[in-house]
């Protein structure tokens, strides 16, 4: 029989660690806003752009737009995603509009509008990946890009940009193209920042490798570098030459971080420098013998 509190602690830490995660986005999101881009005028994609763009076309304090913004796309979220998920991002958005009134930033950072559009995406894209590996969002976009997605044939992506297009049409018409193009460097940065926190380093890459010398390649990756295989039988051949002419073999599909790539490449080609490889990233990979990490 298992102890009630081994069936509990774990839950419970990762209700901890969940929790840490969206303080830390909530803090740092605002640290972006308050002390890079609301003293600079400039802009982010998604709701947060919106409310940055309400906030410099009619004065209101950024800190009273942001919630009402996002509350359509949280009510989303309910049918989308599902209640827990709407209620975790609500009290975020709540938790950055008390930072952005109360939290005592520093003074601003820099007026510099280079370092303003690099560093503040940087750390809007840094609070935003920390709350979406706690289980929530400090932006309605991708709720609204999901309900979207489902009702039409563009996929999420070209609605987010969609969207973002329109957002810095309307900046770069009111408040200048300079403007508008700097914070389209903004987005840029955070965007890619974000899939570098929720990723991390040890994004894997999927390898399939075809080869004629697959036995001696499947015992090096699974006892020199100490991966998993899978196998698919296959043949090989069908060249132009001799399209009549194959052979079976072994096609094998391995799993590695990024940082083993180059390693796992010298192998095969040690083993066999006319081995066919191609790779692919591989967003959400778990069990097995690779390392479980949280996703969210």
């Amino acid at each position: 029989m298992k102890s009630p509190m081994k069936t509990y602690h774990k839950p419970f830490l990762l209700v901890i660690k969940d929790t840490a995660y969206i303080i830390a986005g909530i803090l740092i999101c605002g640290f972006a806003l308050k002390c890079f881009l609301v003293p600079n005028s400039f802009f982010d994609g998604g709701v947060t752009g919106i409310s940055l763009l309400i906030h410099e076309l009619y004065n209101v304090n950024i800190a009273y737009v942001i919630i009402p913004a996002n509350i359509p796309f949280i009510i989303m979220g309910i049918f989308q995603v599902n209640s827990r998920f709407a209620w975790k991002t609500l009290a975020a958005i709540i938790g950055v509009s008390i930072c952005l009134q109360f939290f005592p930033y520093p003074p601003v950072v820099t007026h510099d509008k280079l370092l303003v559009c690099i560093f503040g995406g940087v750390f809007m894209g840094t609070g935003i990946g920390l709350a979406i590996r706690g289980g929530c969002a400090l932006d309605g976009i991708e709720v609204l890009a999901l309900y979207t997605f489902k009702r039409s044939s563009f996929t999420v992506s070209e609605i987010i940009l969609g969207i973002n297009v329109l957002i810095f049409s309307i900046a770069a018409f009111k408040l200048g193209l300079p403007t508008a193009l700097y914070s389209v460097m903004t987005y840029y940065a955070a965007s890619h920042t974000i899939n570098f926190v929720i990723e991390g380093l040890e994004e894997y890459t999927g390898f399939t490798i075809i080869s004629g010398q697959s036995e001696l390649i499947k015992e090096k990756l699974v006892l020199e570098l100490g991966r998993g295989i899978t196998i698919y039988k296959g043949e090989r051949g069908f060249l132009k030459e001799s399209f009549t002419v194959s052979h079976p073999v072994d096609i094998i599909f391995t799993v590695v971080t990024r940082l083993e790539v180059r390693r796992l490449r010298n192998i095969v080609y040690n083993i066999d420098p006319k081995a066919f490889m191609f790779t692919g990233t591989i967003k959400e990979a778990a069990g097995g013998v690779l390392k479980k990490r949280a996703r969210h």
